[in-house]
């Protein structure tokens, strides 16, 4: 499966924002987040919108240095007013989404991966707009449903950081060795959405392939996705492990990001 298009991602960025500030209105703002537990829902929602505000920043200077946090105007809402917290939500998702769409995907800026460029940003953005409203989900108890193709990419791009956090030294993902075995993911629902993860002594590789493997991971795409970014435990009966499931908790302790 395909990387989106830049609009897509942009598209992405606004959905996903908007789902989330559906799934938190009325929602308890102060109850904890249990796939992030060091965060209330409204600490999540802060965090989303100060990331798009950031990434806002960088676009908006072409900064080709990292920007401190603490220099980005962010005005976020003081008070605990829910209203206040959508609207703040909306126009930073919006403004970002727009900045997006005017430097097009190949403008040079910093970013802390492999592609300095606003291509890389649009699609770090979408992912993670996508799944912090997992974790909104989550804590409300509301339904969350992805599309396949942007579900697809957030595990595309999740193998690729955890690739990237390994390649400049990351001690856990370092760990993610061992020649001879192997991890399927096999989306139920999805033609073609499957990924075979094979580690070697050097680390570890992917394709999309539908071969045997040390574990298998099965089930409707979305869940796989949520399994694979930790949101969704893989003993769920939503899902189904074949093969060595201490092989696919191997992973998820050590292909970590921050």
């Amino acid at each position: 499966m395909s990387r989106l298009t830049h609009d897509r991602y942009c598209d992405e960025i606004t959905a996903r924002t908007e789902a989330l500030r559906a799934t938190i209105r009325g929602a308890d703002l102060g109850a904890t987040v249990p796939t992030c537990p060091d965060w209330t829902l409204r600490e999540l929602a802060l965090h989303v919108g100060r990331a798009h505000r950031w990434v806002g920043e960088i676009l908006r200077t072409r900064a080709t240095e990292m920007v401190p946090f603490e220099q980005v105007p962010e005005n976020a809402p003081r008070s605990d007013d829910p209203a206040a917290l959508d609207a703040w939500l909306e126009e930073g998702a919006a403004r970002t989404a727009e900045a997006l769409r005017a430097a097009g995907p190949d403008e040079e800026v910093w970013s802390w991966a492999w592609e300095p460029s606003t291509g890389f940003w649009a699609r770090r953005m979408a992912h993670e707009t996508i799944v912090h409203h997992a974790d909104a989900a989550l804590t409300a108890k509301t339904g969350y449903e992805v599309a396949p193709e942007p579900a697809a990419d957030t595990i595309e791009e999740w193998l690729e950081i955890v690739a990237f956090v390994r390649s400049v030294g990351d001690k856990r993902a370092a760990e993610l060795t061992g020649a001879g075995r192997s991890i399927h993911l096999h989306a139920t629902d999805v033609p073609g959405a499957e990924w075979l993860i094979e580690f070697g002594e050097d680390g570890f590789t992917w394709r999309h392939a539908h071969e045997k493997a040390t574990v298998a991971l099965r089930g409707p795409l979305t869940d796989i996705m949520l399994v694979f970014n930790r949101r969704l435990a893989p003993d769920s009966d939503r899902v189904e492990v074949l093969g060595d499931a201490e092989l696919l908790d191997f992973w998820l302790e050590h292909a970590v990001f921050g």
